[in-house]
C-alpha cells in the first residue's frame, strides 16, 4: 500500500484538493495516509464499498473508546447521543423519529417558501462588488431550518456562531482555543434549546420540534439528551455543508458560463466541488477488503471527493458537466448513515442557484475566489462578486 504524505492545512492544498485524490487513487482503492496515520479509500467502487459495509460504522467498538478530557466533556456529551455517531439499535430509533417528522413536514412542500426566500435576499444584493457567501449562501440554509424547527429568525446569528463554532471541531486546524470555543458554543445551544424545547412541549406548533417532542411523548423513548442532540446535528450538518455547496456551486457555474439550473445541475456541483471531503469508520470484526486486512478497532477514512472524482465511475470526472449522468456521488454518504437531510438539502441548491442565475444572468467574480482552512470540509472563504440584478422575477 502507496504511502503518502501531505498536511491537509497546506495552504496549496486547502485550495485545491484534487491533484493528491488523483494521485492516490492512481496507487489504488486504498492508500496510508501518514498525516492520519490511516488508511484512507480512494476509489468510488471502494469508498462506497465501506460506507455500506455493516463491519464498518461510526461508533468506537467499546473496547477502542478514547477517553474524553474532562474540559471537553460538554461537547462530547451532546455527541454521545447524535445520531451521526451512533450504531444501532440507537441510531436506528433516532433516525425513524427524524425521518417520521421530515415525511410528515413534506419536504417537497417548502419549495416555494425556498424560492421565495432566495429571491428576498436577491433582491436585497447591491450592484457593487460584494461577498455572495455573506449575502445569499450563508442566510439561506440557516433560515430554512429555522422555520423547519419552528425556532425564531431573530436568533438565526446565534444559531451561526454556535454552529460554526461547533463544527470547527472535526477540520484539520482545530486548536485549544477552537476547542474552547466550542465547548461555549455547545453550552449555550444546549441552553437555548432546553428553554425551547419546554415552551413547545407547553404549546405545540406545526413544525418538526414539535413533532419530535410528539414522538417521544407517544412512546418513542425519546429522552431530552437524545431531542437536543438530534437538533442541533440537523442545523449543524444541514447548514454548513449546504453553506458550502451553494458558495461552491455559484463559483462553478460563474467559471463554465451560468448554464440553466437544473436538479441534475445542482447533483454536478455535488459531485463535483462537495462540502465534505472525508467521512470517518470504525472497524468492527476483522476483514479482507480491496487487498488488504483491516482489524476491529483500526479506522479508515472515506475520501468523498476523491471518489466523486474516479474515472471509473464518471468520464471526464474533473469536468464540470451541467447535465452529467452517472453513478450516485458518494457526497451524502451511504448506508444507513447516509444524509437524512439530503432531499431538503438538493431542493435548497437547485431552487436557489435556480432563482440567482436566472435573476442575475450577468454575475460574475471580482477577484479569484479561495477556500479557506477547513478540511474535512471544504469550502469558500468568501466569493466576491458583482452584479445588476433584474428588478422582478
Amino acid at each position: 500500500m502507496q504511502r503518502f504524505d501531505q498536511s491537509p492545512t497546506d495552504p496549496d492544498f486547502v485550495q485545491n484538493p484534487y491533484p493528491l485524490y488523483d494521485r492516490m487513487r492512481a496507487a489504488g482503492d486504498l492508500v496510508y495516509w501518514s498525516d492520519y496515520d490511516k488508511v484512507c479509500a480512494t476509489s468510488h467502487k471502494a469508498v462506497t464499498t465501506i460506507l455500506k459495509d455493516r463491519r464498518f460504522g461510526r461508533e468506537a467498538p467499546a473496547e477502542f473508546a478514547r477517553a474524553v478530557p474532562e474540559h471537553l466533556r460538554p461537547f462530547y456529551d451532546i455527541e454521545a447521543h447524535s445520531m451521526l455517531e451512533l450504531e444501532p439499535p440507537r441510531h436506528t430509533k433516532l433516525r425513524a423519529l427524524v425521518i417520521r417528522a421530515f415525511t410528515s413536514r413534506g419536504i417537497a412542500s417548502l419549495g416555494p417558501m425556498i424560492s421565495e426566500l432566495a429571491n428576498d435576499l436577491i433582491d436585497q444584493l447591491p450592484d457593487g462588488p460584494f461577498d455572495i457567501i455573506d449575502a445569499f449562501a450563508r442566510p439561506i440554509p440557516v433560515i430554512v431550518i429555522c422555520r423547519l424547527l419552528g425556532v425564531p429568525e431573530d436568533r438565526a446569528s446565534d444559531l451561526l456562531r454556535w454552529s460554526n463554532d461547533m463544527v470547527a471541531m472535526y477540520q484539520a486546524r482545530r486548536t485549544p482555543a477552537i476547542e474552547a470555543a466550542a465547548v461555549a458554543a455547545t453550552l449555550e445551544f444546549r441552553a437555548f434549546l432546553t428553554d425551547y424545547i419546554a415552551a413547545r412541549r407547553k404549546a405545540p406548533k406545526s413544525d418538526l420540534l414539535s413533532d419530535l417532542i410528539a414522538a417521544e411523548a407517544e412512546g418513542e423513548k425519546l429522552t431530552s439528551d437524545e431531542l437536543i442532540a438530534t437538533v442541533m446535528v440537523l442545523l449543524n450538518a444541514g447548514h454548513e455543508a449546504t453553506v458550502h455547496t451553494l458558495g461552491n456551486g455559484i463559483k462553478a457555474l460563474i467559471e463554465i458560463g451560468k448554464p440553466d439550473v437544473t436538479p441534475a445541475t445542482a447533483e454536478e456541483i455535488l459531485r463535483f466541488d462537495p462540502p465534505l471531503h472525508m467521512f470517518m469508520r470504525w472497524v468492527y470484526e476483522d476483514v479482507t477488503l480491496f487487498g488488504h486486512d483491516f482489524k476491529r478497532g483500526d479506522e479508515v477514512g472515506c475520501l468523498l471527493a476523491s471518489a466523486n472524482r474516479d474515472p471509473a465511475a464518471y468520464s471526464e470526472p474533473n469536468t464540470f458537466q451541467a447535465d452529467r449522468s452517472g453513478p450516485v456521488n458518494a457526497s451524502f454518504g451511504g448506508g444507513i448513515h447516509f444524509c437524512v437531510g439530503a432531499p431538503l438539502a438538493r431542493m435548497e441548491v437547485h431552487l436557489a442557484l435556480d432563482a440567482l442565475f436566472t435573476r442575475c444572468p450577468d454575475l460574475r467574480m471580482t477577484e479569484p475566489a479561495t477556500y479557506a482552512d477547513l478540511y474535512h470540509f471544504h469550502g469558500l472563504d468568501r466569493l466576491m462578486v458583482t452584479t445588476a440584478a433584474q428588478a422582478s422575477t
